[in-house]
Parts: C-alpha cells; sequence; structure tokens
C-alpha cells in the first residue's frame, strides 16, 4: 500500500509537437489511419475489475498469425492527461510490422480517450511507476487472450514516463515477456519542494532488486529531462542492486534527445542497438513483411523556399509565421488555404497530415501544403489526391 501525497504538477513529454491555430490534440484527430500497417484503434479491458478500457492503437501485418507483441508507452504531456493525443509510434511500429510484430500502443488509465482517473502520486516515483506498470500488465494479459497473438514472445517498449512505467514492469513476472526497453525513461517534477531526482533513484533502485526481466536503456546527451549525471546516477542504482541492464548512452540528438523515438531520424539512432537486444532475448529480427514506403511530395519549383512573398493568400501575420517556420526543424511542414489560414507542425510523426489538419481547423476552404522538409511542393494546378486537406498517410 502506497501513502499518496498531493498532486503536483508534472511534465514528461514523448515528442516535440508544434502547430499554429490548433491546438496539437486537435489536429491529431483530425489524422488518418495508416492503412500500410493495418492501423486500427481498439478498447483494452484494465483495471482490478477490467472496468476501464484503454484506447490502444493497434498495428499488424496482414493474416492470422499468430504474431510476436510489441507493446510501446506513452510519455505523459503537460495539462490534464484527457486532453492528450492519442500516441501512436508510427517509426518504431513499421519496423516491427515489417519484422512480423503486431505492435500495441495503449493510452494508459485517464489519458486521451481512455476511460478511469489518472492517478498520480507526486514525488512518489516507485507508486507512479508501479501504478502505470499495472496498466502494461492489463494490456499483456489481453494480448496473450488473442489467438492472433503469440503470447511466448511479447517485448515491451516505453519513452519518458513509459519507461519509468516499463522498467517498473520489469520487476514482475509475466508470462511470455522476454525484454523490456526503456527510451528516456523517468517523471520530472516541475514546482515545489520534490527531490524529484533523488525520488527516481530511489526507485530505480527498487527496481534494480526486484528485477526479473533483461532491460535495454537508451538515453541521448543533450536529453532536457535527464541528462548524463542523473542517467548514470539512475544506472548505478538499478545495476547495483541486481538489476538486469544494457546502458547505451549516447550522444546529442537535435534540439533534444528526448524527442529521438518519436522522430524521422531518430531510427539510425535506436534501430541497431534494438536489433541486438531482440536477438539477445531471442525475438524476431529478419523483415518477413513488406510495407510500402510513403511517397515523398515532389519539388515544384513554384518559388524559392525563403521567397516569403510568393506564399499565397498570407496576411502579413501569416507571413511572419511562414519566416518563422523557415527556422523549424525537418521534418516539418507548412499549409495554406484560400480564405487565408495557414497551419504548420514540425517533427515528430505525420508532419504534413498535422498540419493540413491545423489548417483546415481555421478554415472552410480547403487546406494545401505549400512546404514540405526545404523544397515547396505548391502548384497552381492541385492535384486534389496528393496534397488535399486529407493528405497522405505518413
Amino acid at each position: 500500500m502506497f501513502a499518496v501525497p498531493s498532486p503536483v504538477r508534472q511534465f514528461a513529454i514523448a515528442a516535440a509537437l508544434s502547430c499554429a491555430l490548433v491546438p496539437a490534440a486537435i489536429a491529431q484527430q483530425s489524422l488518418p489511419l495508416d492503412t500500410r500497417l493495418n492501423e486500427q484503434i481498439i478498447m483494452v479491458p484494465a483495471g482490478p475489475a477490467l472496468d476501464v478500457k484503454l484506447e490502444t492503437t493497434l498495428y499488424k501485418p496482414a493474416g492470422p498469425g499468430p504474431f510476436p507483441l510489441l507493446i510501446i508507452n506513452h510519455g505523459k504531456s503537460p495539462g490534464d492527461p484527457k486532453a492528450q493525443s492519442r500516441d501512436r509510434f508510427v517509426y518504431m511500429a513499421a519496423q516491427f510490422v515489417k519484422r512480423g510484430y503486431a505492435v500495441m500502443v495503449p493510452m494508459r488509465t485517464g489519458f486521451a480517450h481512455s476511460t478511469g482517473t489518472y492517478t498520480d502520486y507526486g514525488c512518489n516515483m516507485k507508486a507512479n511507476g508501479y501504478q502505470q506498470a499495472g496498466d502494461i500488465a492489463d494490456v499483456i494479459a489481453y494480448a496473450r487472450s488473442l489467438n492472433w497473438i503469440d503470447g511466448e514472445r511479447i517485448v515491451i517498449a516505453g519513452q519518458s514516463y513509459g519507461g519509468l512505467a516499463s522498467v517498473a514492469l520489469s520487476t514482475q513476472e509475466l508470462p511470455g515477456v522476454r525484454g523490456v526497453m526503456n527510451f528516456a525513461g523517468g517523471l520530472k517534477v516541475h514546482g515545489g519542494s520534490c527531490d524529484w531526482q533523488q525520488a527516481l533513484v530511489n526507485a530505480f533502485a527498487e527496481y534494480g532488486r526486484r528485477n526479473r526481466i533483461e532491460t535495454l536503456w537508451m538515453y541521448g546527451a543533450n536529453d532536457s529531462y535527464f541528462g548524463p549525471q542523473l542517467v548514470s546516477r539512475l544506472y548505478e542504482a538499478f545495476n547495483g542492486n541486481g538489476g538486469r541492464v544494457d546502458l547505451v548512452a549516447y550522444g546529442p540528438f537535435k534540439h533534444d534527445a528526448h524527442t529521438m523515438l518519436g522522430s524521422r531520424d531518430g531510427q539510425p539512432i535506436w534501430l541497431p542497438e534494438v536489433e541486438r537486444f531482440l536477438q539477445r532475448i531471442g525475438m524476431p529480427t529478419e523483415q518477413v513483411v513488406a510495407v510500402a514506403e510513403p511517397v515523398p511530395q515532389a519539388p515544384t519549383n513554384y518559388a524559392a523556399l525563403d521567397d516569403v512573398a510568393a506564399v499565397p493568400f498570407l496576411p502579413e501575420r501569416g507571413r511572419q509565421q511562414y519566416r518563422a517556420f523557415l527556422s523549424k526543424q525537418t521534418p516539418r511542414a507548412f499549409a495554406v488555404s484560400s480564405s487565408g489560414a495557414w497551419g504548420w507542425a514540425e517533427e515528430g510523426e505525420s508532419v504534413n497530415e498535422r498540419a493540413l489538419a491545423a489548417c483546415q481547423s481555421a478554415s472552410r476552404q480547403p487546406c494545401r501544403l505549400y512546404t514540405v522538409d526545404d523544397y515547396v511542393v505548391w502548384s497552381d494546378t492541385p492535384d486534389p489526391g496528393n496534397n488535399s486537406a486529407t493528405g497522405r498517410t505518413e
């Protein structure tokens, strides 16, 4: 039984999302499902009475299976967990579907469209980790009841708060679970008197003493939440108390290594390490399923990228936004409408769709992409199937 301190504000991000005119959660709701990966949304029973329903993104190969399973666990965005967008982890999911896996991404109790109430144990990081791990264990039990899941070949991954929860899960004896992967795992408390770093060290020490499952950890040098000094303390606490861990401390990633797993450009960092870990724990690594690569938007040479005056329809404020957009990271996209609306997105997943959704939320006229990454894709003769408000699945 855990004592429950008064709640404090927590902030742990899964990926950096930026959209003009509209919250990321609204833009996310408009994203199409990824047909390449047979993406669908299911509700998974959880909780002591199995009366909580977890909004879960499912990807899987075509066919009857049974498929080995990856479960990916999300972080915590600022504010109300109910307002948090459904996490998808499309880049990681695609690599595992290619290798014949089914992939589940559950939103835990009280997050997004999952039912129930989010529980916050404040500075008690051990309790926070165990609380969230309970939902993951329920998803595992549900998945093992499905005839198209290979219940003896399961691997768990978690990013940020999901990484903390996954490490907490590694203290349990779970049938079929062969390994746990922690990407930038932890939870940071803003404000108050909580010594959250020491609380994390204490939690990881206990998790190490009780560890039952092999773990892989990946942390970057410029992680804005969990820097190298803290990571070293977490590792020493876990490993020094008997925990089985392979720590990969890689260098800087873009502006913030905390976003690496959700970035298109993070794959060359995490994939080789994950493949080595999967081989060590007896999980498949060979590609056995063909997944079509998204067709990139074609440059049109309509105008130079930095020719702000050439962007059609924009009022002065929109042109100011486009100037600011040109300093953003790739992947990125900027969309416009004949109504004068605009929207943009940088980094993370599905930037084309997010930019279009941001623009469309402020416009009754169709929005179209103007810029993708470092080139202009606009033309005066639009192709509705290629550059419309519905976009294309990335």
